[in-house]
This record gives structure tokens, C-alpha cells and sequence, in this order.
């Protein structure tokens, strides 16, 4: 029977001036974002960008000598700065994460279904006969055949994909509200991308759960995610829905982005690239970091860092020349998202 309790008011999940460094280098530099309840949220940016230590940083899970600041909230409460105690219940049973290389997050001398039963006990009074049941439901869920001998093999056993469903069946096992999945798709090729995919959408929809994806492939956020949030050099430039992201990005860096890829349909067109490389963080340049690369800044782009604006309903930009970029850049391509059609999958 579904539960009778109300809803609370208000996100999920809300970040708030979310800051970390290391030794004093600047990693997260004043990150805003909200989560809501059953949406679906990308972050996108080049490597070192922020978006791992992000969530990390959320769940507690950074190194000691990491400084955090800020407030990342969990339906109001703190989580910055929270006792073990509150993280433990937090972690995997209200939040899971899915991390970036399957293959180092499992313990390759344990059982597969061993760690499953683990996430399994952590998250619900289930024990004996009934654990060993739960843990071989889950990998049927995420599609893992003849799912009860499977429990008994290693990690290396298993393909990439099938380690990869192995980690969402772990992080199911709390019944979380948040899944965080960061780069899941990382090193897969395109036909079980598409399946891994298709097993986050299912699993969203019959758990009910937010989802965030962090991915550098924007075909794989255009194609997953209600909302986008684009990071550069630890904050977010530019925030707005997917549909109006992809086709009316108002931030140098996510045209530059999205100018990247070929169109699936039209002419053809010169792809552009963004020149130079992300700044090192302990050698920041004044006023907006992306200036350096930036074919449209102007000498006060040099001297003043832009604030996280609106420049339409759901739609954010750190940019003092956001009117310029939607006028002079070339319109957003239509991106190669999913499978040809008629390609069927099967699951790996």
C-alpha cells in the first residue's frame, strides 16, 4: 500500500554557496543548485570542472584535508558538516551514487552478491534466506541473466556493462530518493550505453527517484535530463531546461560545447572548438575564468566575476556577454543522441 504521508514542501536536494579546496586550492567556487523530487538533473563540463566533487563534497565522501563550506541540504537538513551518524543514514539509504569506473568501486576479492546483501543490510531489516532473495531481485531488475547463480560470481567475471548494472542494482538496494550517477556510461561502447540508459530511466520511473548525471557527452544529457547545469572552472556558468540549454544557450562555453558536435540531419557545418585548455585552479585568472578562451570578452570580462543571472524563467547565466553570444554564435546543432533507428539492444 503507497504511503499516506505528505510530501514535503520544497527540493529535494538545495546546494548553497557549496565552496571546497584543497591546501588552499580553489576546487568548488560558490556552487547553487537544486534538486527536485523525480527530476532529472545534468551536469555537463570539461574534466576538472567540479562536478564529482560536487556531490562528494554533498555526501560527505571528500578526503579530511578537503575544506568545505557552504550548505548542501537533504529536505533541510545540513549535510555539511553533519556527524557520521546522519551521513550513514543519508548515504545509499536517501542518496546512492554510482561511480565513475565500476570495476575500482567493487571489491574484486568478494562475492557479487555478497556486496549486494552488504548495501542490503546498511538499508533494511532483511537477513538470512530473504537478504539472498532481495540481492538476486535486484540483479534481475537491472537485467542481469539467470540472476541467482550470477549472485555467486566475482566482479571479474562480468562484463563492463554487466559490472555497471551490478552498481545500480547496490545502489537501488536503499530504495534511495537520489540516484547521483557520475560518468555511468564512462568507457562503455554506444550499444551498451544506450541499454545502461534506458535502465536509468526504468529504474527512476518505477522507484520514483531523482536522478543526477554527470557526463561529458551531451547527446547523453540531451537525450536523459529535464534540467542542465553546465560547470566551468568549479561553478556553474550556466543553468536552464534541457530543451531550451541545447537550443538557446545564452554562455560562450555551452555554445562552444554543443558547437563541438556534428548535427545528425541538415547540412553539413564546420565543427568549432574552444581554444586553449581549462585554467589551472591555484593560478585562477581575474574576472571570468573562461575569459582567456572566450572569442567575445571584453577587458571587463578581465575585471569583474560574473553572477549566476536570469535571463529568462529557468534559465541562468554567469556572463556579461550572454546577449552577445545568442546573437553572434551559430544555433545549437541537433545532437546525436541514442541508437540509429531500428538498432534493437539486448542486455549485455
Amino acid at each position: 500500500m503507497a504511503s499516506s504521508a505528505p510530501i514535503p514542501a520544497g527540493p529535494l536536494v538545495q546546494l548553497a554557496d557549496l565552496r571546497v579546496s584543497f591546501a588552499g586550492v580553489p576546487a568548488l567556487r560558490g556552487i547553487d543548485l537544486t534538486v527536485g523530487r523525480g527530476e532529472a538533473v545534468g551536469l555537463v563540463g570539461e574534466s576538472g570542472s567540479g562536478k564529482s566533487v560536487t556531490w562528494l563534497a554533498a555526501l560527505g565522501l571528500l578526503p579530511a584535508k578537503a575544506s568545505v563550506g557552504g550548505s548542501a541540504r537533504l529536505e533541510g537538513r545540513e549535510l555539511v558538516g553533519a556527524p557520521a551518524s546522519v551521513l550513514d543514514t543519508v548515504r545509499g539509504g536517501r542518496i546512492a551514487m554510482i561511480f565513475q569506473d565500476p570495476a575500482s568501486a567493487l571489491n574484486p576479492v568478494l562475492k557479487v552478491g555478497r556486496q549486494i546483501a552488504e548495501a542490503l543490510a546498511l538499508h533494511t531489516d532483511l537477513s538470512g534466506a530473504a537478504l539472498r532473495a532481495e540481492a538476486k531481485r535486484l540483479l534481475d531488475l537491472v537485467g542481469i541473466p539467470d540472476a541467482g547463480r550470477r549472485l555467486d560470481a566475482y566482479p571479474h567475471e562480468f562484463s563492463g556493462g554487466q559490472n555497471q548494472r551490478v552498481m545500480i542494482a547496490m545502489a537501488l538496494a536503499g530504495r534511495p530518493d537520489l540516484l547521483v550517477a557520475d560518468e555511468p556510461t564512462t568507457a562503455l561502447d554506444v550499444t551498451i550505453q544506450a541499454q545502461i540508459l534506458d535502465l536509468l530511466r526504468s529504474v527512476r520511473r518505477e522507484f520514483s527517484m531523482a536522478l543526477v548525471l554527470i557526463s561529458h557527452d551531451l547527446g547523453v544529457i540531451a537525450e536523459t535530463c529535464d534540467r542542465v547545469a553546465v560547470m566551468y572552472a568549479g561553478r556553474i556558468v550556466e543553468e536552464a531546461a534541457a530543451d531550451r540549454l541545447f537550443e538557446a544557450a545564452r554562455h560562450p562555453y555551452s555554445r562552444g560545447l554543443i558547437g563541438s558536435l556534428p548535427p545528425l540531419s541538415g547540412p553539413r557545418r564546420r565543427l568549432t572548438s574552444i581554444p586553449g585548455i581549462v585554467p589551472d585552479p591555484r593560478h585562477l585568472p581575474t574576472g571570468c575564468a573562461f575569459a582567456p578562451r572566450c572569442a567575445l570578452a571584453l577587458r571587463s570580462c578581465a575585471e569583474a566575476d560574473p553572477a549566476l543571472g536570469a535571463v529568462a524563467p529557468g534559465h541562468r547565466v554567469a556572463c556579461l556577454r550572454a546577449d552577445a553570444a545568442a546573437a553572434t554564435l551559430p544555433p545549437a546543432p541537433a545532437l546525436p543522441v541514442g541508437l540509429p533507428a531500428g538498432i534493437e539492444v539486448q542486455p549485455a
